[in-house]
């Protein structure tokens, strides 16, 4: 391992180690990042003798040594590498740059941005330019619509987890403004607000038949969030298939995967508008939608790699603090391991993240069949061996698993038009295809996928086709003309790639 840009390595924490230097630089940095402590420069694993006291000698440098608050954007936790306990410092991008040492005030003295490998003053023109624009529209900054708020919620929630709050919660938990008074933080997490959080659940695959509404708002975000949690965990039935040789069981959507959208979504969400995330079950997915685009300085690649510029500290801080959350950035990565980036739609005001079912419960008398499954396996049977056998053994078992990541449910009839279109794509259909499984700008996809400049004509020619044949999608929909606009393969862009390149072996 070598330090980068994201990563710095230090021997040991003692009073020549200036910590509170690497946190800040990292805190200015885009992108965050990590500090070791106990590996030397050069990659070697020293480990660290005390590692629970210097964990609580970092926590509390951090705390005290560092304008504004940069609680809710680190983590201190502890690892084992090599046989070896070391300290690892999980920082991520803060939204009120520039931070600063408290002692040397917003100087060039007291701030510093990640140059390369190593962390440098910053320049007092960036300073002054990151201070006129620093966010001051944020739920801490905004007083409380009500000033008599109780928390006596928040102290069960705390208590269960054996951390009592004590007389200072209010100010320790940064549940105060500037002035002092209660900020909408604490509005949101009060016993009593005006916050409704809505589940829905329809009979159908849209909006036009709705079965069931359920209210879980006007209480403290965390019991809104538990609630929220509990009932879609009693939705997210389990799916049983029954063999000669054994029983499986899956559940409709992953739980780990789910939990995590959930979360995300109070966390993450944008409340200054006052508008909560929602919650929607359909027949054959659940939709979570939060309120607020990326910020600017995130793209989405960084978000999908799990760069994390949290939107409302405040409440990440107590949603670690009740192990809803755990290490900063580990949302995103750990919904990817279970699902495909397609779930994800940016738009200029909301993220939504859509889960498809993994099947269905099916009962044949006293054997339980996966539904999906068996939809999926006939249909891709019936296409290998029907007029074209020699895909049958090459594509069967291996088209199925694709089809089973996508959380998609082909038909006879799809499966032949991709087959048809499969046949039909040229040399610069694929190159987009392969290109763009992450989001892409239009420039990164004409000049560095294909080689030609960034031109309408050129646009016209080879991404809008594929848009019109459904292989490409836009993240941000709703306007195509979007400076955020990017384009990714879609579902049916997968299939069609995947065949293609099986057909040609």
């Amino acid at each position: 391992m070598t330090e980068t840009n994201r990563r710095e390595y230090k021997r040991e924490l003692n009073a020549q180690l200036d910590i509170e230097k690497e946190v800040i630089a990292f805190l200015n940095y885009h992108e965050g990042g990590e500090i070791y402590i106990g590996i030397d420069k050069d990659g070697n694993v020293l480990g660290v003798n005390d590692v629970d006291g210097d964990m609580l000698k970092i926590k509390d440098r951090i705390k005290n040594n560092i304008a504004p608050s940069a609680m809710g954007l680190f983590d201190v936790v502890s690892e084992n590498i090599q046989a070896k306990s070391i300290i690892k410092i999980n920082i991520a991008s803060g939204s009120e740059k520039p931070y600063f040492k408290k002692k040397n005030g917003m100087s060039e003295k007291g701030c510093f941005i990640r140059v390369g490998t190593a962390s440098e003053p910053m320049p007092q023109q960036l300073i002054n330019k990151l201070f006129s624009s620093r966010t001051r529209n944020s739920i801490g900054k905004i007083k409380s619509q009500r000033q008599d708020l109780t928390f006596e919620q928040l102290r069960i929630y705390y208590e269960e987890k054996g951390k009592p709050l004590n007389k200072q919660f209010k100010k320790n938990l940064e549940l105060f403004n500037e002035n002092a008074e209660l900020n909408y933080a604490a509005y949101l997490l009060a016993d009593e607000n005006n916050l409704s959080i809505k589940l829905a659940k329809y009979n159908g695959t849209a909006r036009t038949d709705l079965v069931e509404s359920n209210e879980y708002g006007y209480c403290s975000l965390v019991k809104a969030t538990k609630n929220v949690l509990d009932k879609i965990d009693i939705e997210n039935k389990t799916l049983t298939k029954i063999t000669s040789k054994e029983r499986n069981e899956q559940r409709l959507w992953h739980p780990i995967a789910l939990r995590e959208a959930i979360v995300n979504a109070f966390v993450h969400s944008d409340f200054t508008n006052e508008v909560p995330p929602k919650f929607e079950i359909f027949s054959d997915r659940i939709e979570i939608t939060s309120a607020g685009s990326l910020p600017d300085v995130l793209s989405v690649s960084e978000f999908f790699d799990g760069f994390s510029i949290p939107r409302n500290k405040e409440l990440m801080r107590i949603f670690k603090d009740l192990e809803l959350v755990e290490q900063l950035g580990s949302g995103i990565p750990r919904i990817l391991e279970f699902y495909d980036k397609n779930c994800f739609q940016f738009s200029e005001n909301f993220l939504r993240i859509t889960f498809y079912k993994h099947g269905e419960l099916a009962s044949n008398g006293n054997q339980v069949g996966n539904q999906v499954g068996n939809q999926v396996g006939n249909q891709v049977g019936k296409f290998l061996t029907n007029k074209d056998a020699k895909w049958t053994g090459i594509l069967d078992d291996a088209l199925m698993e694709l089809f089973r990541n996508l959380s998609y449910k082909p038909t006879e009839k799809s499966l032949r038009k991709y087959k048809e279109e499969a046949e039909s794509i040229g040399e610069q259909d694929v190159k987009i295809l392969e290109y763009c499984q992450a989001p892409k700008k239009r420039i990164e996809i004409l000049e560095d996928c294909l080689g030609i400049t960034n031109q309408s004509k050129n646009f016209k020619t080879n991404i809008e086709p594929l848009i019109k044949r459904g292989l490409i999608e836009q993240t941000v929909k709703d306007r195509p003309q979007s400076q955020h606009q990017k384009y990714f393969t879609s579902t049916k862009g997968k299939v069609v790639l995947y065949i293609h390149q099986h057909r040609n072996e």
